[in-house]
């Protein structure tokens, strides 16, 4: 009676699955999504229409840097958890950079304190 299970693929199935969900569409970085917040109201263009995104590219979420397939659905995740909290950390202070992680790998550039005496 015992043996391997027949469906014992079935995880490797739905992981492969996850991972072509998750890089449909790439999300921009914290910083990128900042950048584009903080700009100027003069900048900021209205949204073209993409065949290629949820409802056309017209309902999105510039916090959480997301497509919504109708009005309806994205005033649903204006009122959720997850987007109350990006919200909250957009508005703070300036999420990291790359240069910033470096600078704390001791990758940058090096600092040798003020000359003392020339030769």
């Amino acid at each position: 009676m015992g043996g391997k299970c027949p469906h014992r693929n079935v995880k490797k199935r739905r992981y492969s699955h996850k991972t072509a969900r998750r890089t449909k569409f790439e999300l921009k970085g914290d910083d990128m999504v900042y950048a584009q917040l903080n700009k100027p109201d003069e900048e900021i263009t209205p949204l073209p229409v993409d065949e290629d995104l949820p409802g056309m590219g017209q309902h999105y979420c510039p916090h959480c840097d997301r497509y919504f397939s109708n009005t309806t659905v994205r005033d649903e995740h204006f009122k959720t958890k997850r987007h109350k909290k990006r919200v909250k950390q957009m508005m703070g202070p300036a999420p990291h950079t790359q240069l910033d992680a470096e600078l704390a790998a001791g990758m940058g550039m090096p600092d040798n304190g003020p000359k003392l005496m020339s030769m």
